[in-house]
């Protein structure tokens, strides 16, 4: 039996529809709808522009580091030292134009440092078979440690001559009244995106998540790719510092403290799986959009913050579970 043109276009959007009801992140995106229209409708200052404001700026941040978590876990890996990479890029940064050096200098060093770590890692993990929780686990106190000894232990608050320069790159809002991490988030995105849609290295770290041995047997440059993974991971959290640093307008060694576990958090709410081969950029900004509302709200709505590891930890059971159903609906 012939089928018709129609019903060819019918199945497609059939099979469209399904796929967006069955996607997590689909749905993590209807909860941070309703939970908007529920604190707009129950207080007045949910809705303002300036708390918008906060809450988009401050997604920027676990966001950021959430790209690059999500390449390291669709490769079945972790990483655990994001927080720390931060801490210690922001302190290079402050440390290198406090001595007089220029924002380029100041970037530059960021940034090679971020690279330098996630190499270390990733060659630890991809050729020598260390397990990433360990690897980065230790690099987790590594990096914070590095970040005492590079500043005395002290708040950094002054950077030089270009002082200004980087207050503007991270507390600034160049287009539109657009905060600047806002668009370093979205230009971000776009570029993961694309990168795992698109481009031979997104189809490797995909195909290395969902089988690593036949990766290997089909020519994927399996060690080589996890090498990158794991400094993509890092130079995210070395951007994210970057950013932070401008905005803050000081370093402390505190700062980046616990944040790897929401930027696992908001890889996972999103939808990337543990087990390695599923994640996307949208769904680690989803999920870092799902926290920042939650944590919001709290002080909102007279809640205690001390409830906000509560909620977070949750929704990452939620989302869990949510995997869990629909692997089982799959499997029948």
């Amino acid at each position: 039996m012939a089928i018709t043109l129609d019903q060819t276009i019918e199945q497609k959007q059939q099979g469209w529809i399904a796929s967006i009801l069955g996607s997590q992140t689909f749905w993590v995106l209807i909860a941070i709808v309703i939970a908007c229209i529920f604190l707009s409708l129950t207080t007045s200052s949910f809705a303002t522009s300036a708390n918008l404001y906060n809450i988009t700026r401050n997604t920027t941040f676990v966001a950021i580091i959430a790209l690059g978590m999500t390449l390291v876990i669709i490769t079945g890996g972790i990483d655990l030292s994001v927080g720390s990479v931060l801490c210690l890029c922001s302190m290079v940064l402050a440390v290198v134009m406090h001595a007089g050096y220029s924002i380029e200098v100041g970037i530059a060093a960021a940034i090679g440092c971020a690279l330098l770590i996630g190499a270390f890692n990733g060659v630890l993990i991809a050729y020598l078979g260390f397990p990433p929780f360990v690897v980065t686990l230790g690099m987790l106190s590594i990096a914070r440690s590095l970040a005492m000894v590079a500043s005395n232990n002290t708040v950094v608050f002054q950077f030089g001559p270009d002082h200004d320069k980087l207050l503007a790159l991270g507390g600034g809002a160049w287009f539109f009244g657009i905060a600047n991490p806002v668009l370093y988030m979205v230009a971000l995105a776009l570029l993961t995106g694309f990168v795992l849609r698109w481009t031979r290295f997104g189809r490797y770290v995909f195909a290395i998540g969902g089988n690593e041995q036949a990766a290997t047997l089909t020519g994927v440059p399996v060690r080589q790719i996890k090498v990158m993974v794991y400094m993509l991971s890092a130079l995210s959290a070395g951007i994210a510092g970057i950013v932070q640093t401008g905005w803050l307008g000081a370093v402390t060694t505190n700062i980046g403290a616990g944040m790897e576990l929401q930027v696992i958090a908001a890889a996972v709410i999103g939808g990337a799986n543990l087990a390695g081969g599923i994640g996307t950029a949208f769904g680690a900004i989803v999920g870092a959009a799902l926290i920042e509302v939650i944590r919001n709200s709290l002080g909102l709505l007279g809640i205690n913050a001390f409830w906000q590891g509560t909620f977070i930890g949750g929704a990452i059971i939620l989302a869990v579970l949510f995997d869990r159903i629909r692997n089982f609906r799959q499997s029948d």
